[in-house]
């Protein structure tokens, strides 16, 4: 059986007016080590004007926080990932609160949350760490944004009963449908939406942007995951923004230049940047 190829397309043949936001990035990953001045360049000329970049733990942000030290554009969000629960002690904890005090760069408390789709992590000790890490966003009166997989209901849920309706939260990666995201709205939270809305089977995602106000939308890569077609399998990077734009214009019945510029100052807006 053949396959046919599939044609990569430059992102800088699709840029757009340098007001857009990857909200949710990885940058300090060691997938972008070899290339990382060259990636965050590269964004700047596809129009992405603002990143924030998740760092999963304080040690990390310690270590690399240099790396965006000449890129005012990036902004930072630090929490432990639900499936590093376990790291989520009164020492990280308190580290964290610090790294709070200490830079202003940090924008919100994050990605925490709820993950039962790999096993790496007890249940009951990811919950503990979601209680904890929200009770502290709450003393930095810091906005929260939530990992959720394949625990929906019991995010919500925890969220609901914790008091988090209309908190500033966001609901990072957003892979649900048209029901859930009027719930998540009705609680006044704001929604991202990565790159794989762009995926054929992905149809209830691009359903769901219909009942999403425009206040409330926001974009995302998630990199290195999650690349969009024409990048589907490959790693992703902030540039790569302006063709998940593209296909949730589409579902919008916008032009791509308005929704970019909309999600671009609605992410500025959310993280107070």
């Amino acid at each position: 059986m053949s396959h046919k190829k599939v044609e990569r397309i430059d992102p800088l043949t699709q840029a757009l007016p340098c007001v857009g936001c990857d909200s949710h990035a990885h940058l300090d990953g060691e997938e972008f080590d070899a290339d990382r001045e060259e990636v965050l360049a590269r964004a700047r000329a596809a129009g992405v004007a603002t990143i924030g970049n998740i760092f999963l733990h304080p040690d990390t942000w310690r270590q690399k926080r240099a790396y965006f030290a000449a890129h005012p554009e990036v902004f930072f969000v630090l929490g432990i990932h639900p499936c590093d629960g376990q790291q989520c002690t009164p020492e990280v904890m308190a580290a964290i609160r610090d790294a709070f005090a200490g830079d202003g760069r940090l924008r919100a408390v994050g990605e925490i949350g709820l993950d039962f789709y790999w096993d790496d992590c007890p249940r009951e000790i990811q919950y503990q760490a979601l209680h904890d890490q929200l009770q502290l966003a709450r003393e930095l009166e810091k906005p929260v944004v939530i990992h959720c997989r394949n625990a929906e209901a019991e995010t919500l849920t925890t969220l609901e009963a914790r008091g988090f309706a209309g908190y500033p939260l966001l609901w990072h990666c957003f892979g649900g449908d048209a029901d859930m995201a009027r719930r998540i709205i009705r609680n006044g939270w704001h929604i991202s939406i990565p790159g794989p809305v762009s995926y054929p089977a992905n149809k209830a995602v691009r359903e769901a942007l219909a009942v999403i106000p425009d206040d409330r939308l926001l974009l995302e890569t998630d990199s290195p995951y999650l690349s969009p077609v024409p990048w589907r399998g490959k790693r992703n990077e902030p540039a790569f923004t302006v063709f998940t734009v593209r296909h949730m214009a589409a579902a919008r019945g916008m032009e791509p230049e308005e929704l970019w510029r909309l999600c671009g100052d609605n992410a500025r807006r959310f993280f107070g940047v």
